[in-house]
């Protein structure tokens, strides 16, 4: 149910003046006041109560800057374990759509009890019954960045989420979509052990757990999916093909249409120097492991978000790796120096 709050009750007259900033842009033209005009209402709006900011803004270069990502790739390609380097490295949200929906049913929300309800006849879940579960997290980000995972499936469900997105002025930013060949996902299937609850997935050709069956973070045992052989495999990866393979093709065909920038008739002609919107890209990163595609992937979010920032522990890491290295090269060459 959508709120009645337009995201200006109980604010006074001279804010609410401020806020719109469709009359002030048209003052633009004649005035470089404008600027000044629109720093006051977006200090505004974060003045408002989170509950009743419910003002849907017009899209802006600083919300073409918010990681919303999808990711897709073949069963095994290793998008849990690219994404949880994301989420380690930067300040990046995932979200995974089989999370969302246990969360809701243990939580009894309304559209918890009405999945509960279709689960446990043993029937599927109608698109816009996942639509509600998924969208009931993202709407309350805002300019958070995130990763969604497990959905969209089909164009159907793609489009669904394109519409509610762009209708609240948060367009997806960022589709990846990872290239593992098949003949090497189905030779890695038998060397790979997952830990259930976190989701971590190991594989003992080229991401061996620290012990051997056990978790790295929880020391609790991993296991073996049931449908890790190659039989079952090789149907997953014919599914994987019929419905992944029009989304991409969908989410392309919105990359195109969305790189044509149209100017915002409200804008100052010196504004459209400023940096533009890139719009909605969609990228292939191929390789064999994880290991081969992560700089590739690395190197794609920093280039497509320059103001996205890592975490305080990682930038912490990095520095105590550089004074180490410091203090070791220079331990290592004192006693050659001296001896000369």
């Amino acid at each position: 149910m959508q709120s009645n709050f337009r995201g200006v009750a109980r604010v006074p007259t001279n804010a609410l003046a401020r806020s719109s900033p469709v009359f002030r842009a048209q003052n633009a033209c004649t005035s470089c006041k404008g600027q000044r005009s629109l720093a006051q209402s977006a200090s505004s709006r974060r003045a408002i109560p989170f509950s009743l900011n419910t003002y849907n803004r017009p899209q802006d270069d600083r919300d073409e800057r918010v990681v919303r990502m999808l990711m897709f790739g073949k069963p095994g390609a290793g998008k849990g374990t690219l994404t949880a380097r994301l989420a380690q490295k930067y300040d990046i949200l995932t979200l995974s759509t089989g999370d969302l929906l246990r969360q809701h049913i243990a939580e009894r929300t309304e559209v918890g009890r009405e999945a509960e309800a279709i689960v446990a006849r043993g029937g599927l879940l109608p698109d816009e019954t996942v639509l509600k579960i998924i969208t009931s997290k993202l709407d309350a980000l805002q300019n958070k960045h995130w990763i969604l995972d497990g959905f969209p499936r089909t164009v159907g469900q793609g489009e669904l989420l394109d519409a509610h997105l762009k209708k609240r002025n948060t367009p997806l930013t960022l589709v990846v979509n990872l290239d593992v060949p098949d003949e090497v996902i189905l030779s890695r299937i038998s060397d790979r052990w997952v830990h259930l609850p976190s989701g971590r997935v190991y594989n003992m050709s080229y991401n061996r757990p620290r012990v051997e069956g056990f978790d790295d973070q929880t020391g609790e045992s991993l296991t073996k999916r049931p449908d890790d052989n190659p039989v079952i495999f090789a149907r997953r990866l014919e599914a994987f093909y019929a419905s992944t393979k029009p989304l991409l093709s969908f989410f392309a065909n919105l990359s195109t249409s969305s790189s044509s920038h149209r100017p915002n008739p409200y804008q100052h002609p010196h504004q459209l120097s400023f940096n533009r919107p890139s719009g909605l890209k969609v990228r292939t990163l191929t390789g064999n492991t994880s290991d081969e595609i992560w700089p590739h992937l690395d190197r794609l979010l920093q280039n497509t978000f320059p103001g996205l920032r890592e975490r305080l522990e990682t930038q912490e890491s990095k520095r105590r790796n550089l004074v180490s290295n410091a203090i070791a090269a220079e331990v290592g060459a004192s006693p050659s120096s001296s001896y000369d």
